[in-house]
């Protein structure tokens, strides 16, 4: 599920869990990939980061197909270069990625963090605006991404730019429970938006998909009414 003006967790694993990037030439190579076909298919990357097998996003597409196409577009591109590259043949990806839209107002932040907290999570970086290939040093005032376009959320954080790296700062170094890490997962991979009641009526109203999974089994049945006597 994707629709326009929402914004949207997408996480794209490597084929059986394989490397999709294997050096420093092929991480700068997926991003620059990744930029251009964000902005040919107009789609706001708030925040990413690039892990050993799998890519992760937090994005706004200007369409319902903008988030597909650049997907798209950026598979294209990079698999072809890195399969050339590294003398290889086939599929990187794990099928097609997945993704939920999110409300803003209620898991924007969360899920800013979770994604720039992997690789501290993963032991890749003691800091997470030390790991060169995430959004973290943007957000922490360290240096300027032309990938990220700042959500309002963020700029709600602070009146100046030190005010917002200081918040973000701290938000970081409170961190995140592993239910809630899991659950962001979850919704994800398996598409079910997050949000308020309110949030998920909306979309209900716009999509024919469910907003929620279906409770498992049969539906229970009704008993007949009584026969009168």
């Amino acid at each position: 599920m994707a629709l326009a003006g929402h914004l949207h967790h997408l996480i794209h694993r490597g084929h059986n869990r394989q490397p999709i990037v294997l050096d420093d030439e092929d991480r700068r190579a997926l991003l620059a990939a990744l930029q251009d076909s964000a902005a040919t298919h107009k789609v706001a990357v708030h925040a990413y980061v690039v892990m050993p097998n799998h890519l992760h996003l937090l994005a706004t597409p200007a369409t319902d197909v903008g988030l597909s196409r650049m997907m798209q577009a950026l598979g294209r591109r990079y698999v072809g270069a890195f399969n050339l590259r590294h003398g290889r043949a086939g599929t990187l990806w794990e099928g097609r990625f997945r993704a939920a839209p999110l409300e803003a107002d209620t898991h924007l932040l969360a899920v800013m963090r979770s994604i720039e907290l992997n690789p501290q999570r993963a032991g890749l970086s003691a800091d997470p605006g030390d790991f060169t290939w995430s959004s973290a040093a943007h957000h922490l005032g360290r240096r300027r991404d032309p990938l990220v376009s700042d959500p309002p959320g963020f700029w709600a954080l602070g009146n100046t730019p030190f005010e917002r790296e200081l918040a973000w700062r701290r938000w970081l170094e409170e961190g995140e429970s592993e239910a809630e890490r899991q659950k962001l997962i979850d919704s994800a991979l398996k598409g079910w938006p997050l949000g308020s009641a309110r949030f998920l009526q909306l979309l209900g109203e716009s999509s024919e998909r469910p907003m929620s999974p279906r409770p498992r089994g049969r539906p229970r049945k009704t008993p007949p009414p009584e026969a009168s006597q």
